[in-house]
């Protein structure tokens, strides 16, 4: 794979970088080129990880409602390590696949509950610069999920906001997770030519 990173991936190197590479090896099959240019700083690194360890426990939220949010929010910033990535783990995590290739396109689709349309059409909104939420979309929302779920899904967006933005920012893109399972390819928006 030819590198596309904004920032050329630093050697990831000592005890932590050992112990970085088998756990990446292990879960992912590879070492994803983001730990090469997150390498830089590892107290970025991290960071990020850490995020990403913490709020893997959070439980109020549906699973499949979580996914389909951080993937609509690569969908909408252009972030095809995210929307590679979160496809790869949705397939790993046993959730719901045939929901999942179709977030992308999710508004022409029918496959979704009127409650993950509220869930997909939230994390856009959330996404938007500014945030463009509805009080009647916050309201069905609640009164579907409860507050601590709510509460979840809205902090999960904003994770979902910060790992694509800063992806996208860094110029770090797919790596063909998801294909490495056969999995399907994502469905494409209409309108949006596939790449070859």
């Amino acid at each position: 794979m030819t590198s596309t990173t904004r920032i050329p991936a630093a050697e990831i190197t000592g005890l932590y970088g050992a112990v970085v590479k088998r756990v990446s090896t292990r879960m992912l099959g590879q070492v994803p080129e983001a730990l090469g240019v997150l390498w830089h700083s590892k107290p970025v690194l991290k960071f990020s990880l850490g995020l990403g360890q913490r709020s893997a426990r959070w439980k109020a939220c549906d699973e499949d409602l979580k996914s389909y949010a951080h993937m609509a929010v690569a969908s909408l910033i252009g972030c095809t390590w995210c929307l590679d990535f979160g496809y790869f783990q949705a397939h790993n995590a046993g959730l719901d696949v045939s929901k999942a290739r179709e977030v992308p396109r999710w508004r022409e689709s029918d496959v979704f509950t009127g409650l993950e349309r509220d869930v997909l059409e939230y994390a856009e909104a959330m996404s938007q610069t500014p945030p463009t939420v509805t009080d009647a979309l916050s309201a069905r929302l609640l009164e579907q999920l409860g507050a601590t779920a709510l509460v979840e899904l809205t902090e999960w967006i904003s994770l979902a906001n910060l790992y694509s933005r800063t992806n996208v920012a860094l110029g770090i893109e797919s790596q063909g997770f998801a294909a490495s399972c056969d999995l399907a390819p994502l469905a494409q928006p209409s309108g949006v030519a596939s790449r070859a």
